[in-house]
Order: C-alpha cells, then sequence, then structure tokens
C-alpha cells in the first residue's frame, strides 16, 4: 500500500481561501481527476464540502470529529480519525487499488506528512492570499524525483516527491 498526498500549493504554501480554491487551472484539475480516479481518497469534512458531492467513481472516506456526520450516497464512508480512515481504505486495496490519496484539508496534511510514501505537488509558481497552508516538504524525507513545468494559464509546476528511504 502506498499513502500519498495530491496537492495544488502557491509559492507561500496556500492551498484554500475560504474553503475553496483561489485559483483555476484546467490542466491540475485534470491531473487530479486521472490520477486518482477509481481510487480511495481520504479528506477532511471541510474539504469534502468545499467540493459539494462525491467525487464520482472513487471511494470517498470523509474524516471528522462530529459523532453524528453522516452523508448517504454508496461510495462514502465518514470515519472519527485518519488512523481509522487509513485502516478502512486499506481494507479497500482489492477494489479500489494500492495507493490510498490525501487530499485535504491542511490538518490532514499536517497530521499525515510523517506517514505519507508519496506527494503529488502542483507548485503554483505565484503568492495567494490564503487561509489554508500546505506543509513545507522537507527535503531530508523527500526527494523530488519528477519535474514537469507548465505555463498556463499561470506559470506552475508538477512535482513529485517519494519519501527517502
Amino acid at each position: 500500500m502506498t499513502l500519498s498526498h495530491i496537492v495544488a500549493a502557491a509559492e507561500n504554501d496556500v492551498i484554500g481561501v475560504n474553503n475553496a480554491l483561489p485559483w483555476d487551472i484546467p490542466e491540475d484539475m485534470k491531473f487530479f481527476r486521472e490520477k486518482t480516479k477509481g481510487k480511495a481518497l481520504i479528506m477532511g469534512r471541510k474539504t469534502f464540502e468545499s467540493v459539494g458531492h462525491p467525487l464520482p467513481q472513487r471511494l470517498n472516506v470523509v474524516v471528522t470529529r462530529q459523532k453524528d456526520y453522516t452523508f448517504d450516497a454508496p461510495n462514502v464512508v465518514v470515519k472519527p480519525d485518519l488512523k481509522s480512515a487509513i485502516e478502512y481504505c486499506k481494507t479497500q486495496t482489492s477494489k479500489y487499488g494500492e495507493e490510498i490519496f490525501i487530499i485535504g484539508g491542511g490538518e490532514i496534511f499536517k497530521e499525515s506528512m510523517g506517514i505519507v510514501d508519496m506527494i503529488y505537488l502542483t507548485r503554483i509558481h505565484k503568492e495567494y492570499p490564503g487561509d489554508i497552508r500546505y506543509p513545507k516538504v522537507d527535503s531530508k524525507n523527500f526527494e523530488l524525483v519528477e519535474q514537469r513545468d507548465r505555463e498556463e494559464p499561470v506559470a506552475f509546476s508538477f512535482l513529485t516527491y517519494i519519501r527517502k528511504k
């Protein structure tokens, strides 16, 4: 099993403002869709609610401390913490594959940074105002193994990091 982050972050590490993305980069959205289609996704409740609906053709595992939180859809599961979300996803690898994606938000990224194996980071080469940030990727723990640079609609790079052994 591989545990991965997939995230877009500005130069100043902003990933969100008022529970929304501060940019619109169609190629990044396409990358996200292609990478996560058919996979298990773990996200916080606020991230889930900001998307507005379960992501189709994926297992949506929502982490929340709200004891009475439910969402009635066949591909949505609610768990009380990150550990139980990961454990549940491990039981679903025969259906959703060996790679489990953590897609946000800020607290879940921070909590899981010490245990993820891979990071797919779309680095937007511009600063944005925002209230949610992605934690720093520590080069002592992660190695950059791929970089693809783009210029439209704003300069950005697809970066892939793997945890050093």
